[in-house]
């Protein structure tokens, strides 16, 4: 599987349902996984707590949030800034 990247909305502190459907979907055996989300006011929460049952095989790291309307250069610079 090539890399994949997508962000989801948080629904109070925790990623939507589907994206553990998803995730559990691939094997991920060697990957890492990075949840990013967007939101209005809520913060990561759960979301790892959640994911992580659904990670099997994978590294899953610490998550972040952005708020509002998120521009390139700034979704662009924390990538960098993960040193991948």
């Amino acid at each position: 599987m090539a890399a994949r990247c997508g962000a989801f909305p948080i629904w109070w502190y925790v990623a939507p349902t589907i994206i553990n459907t998803f995730l559990e979907s691939y094997d991920l055996t060697g990957k890492t996984i990075i949840p990013f989300a967007t939101s209005g006011g809520s913060d990561i929460g759960k979301t790892n707590e959640r994911l992580a049952p659904s990670c099997k095989g994978g590294k899953l790291l610490e998550g972040k949030v952005f708020k509002g309307n998120i521009g390139h250069q700034e979704l662009a610079a924390w990538v960098e800034g993960l040193g991948l």
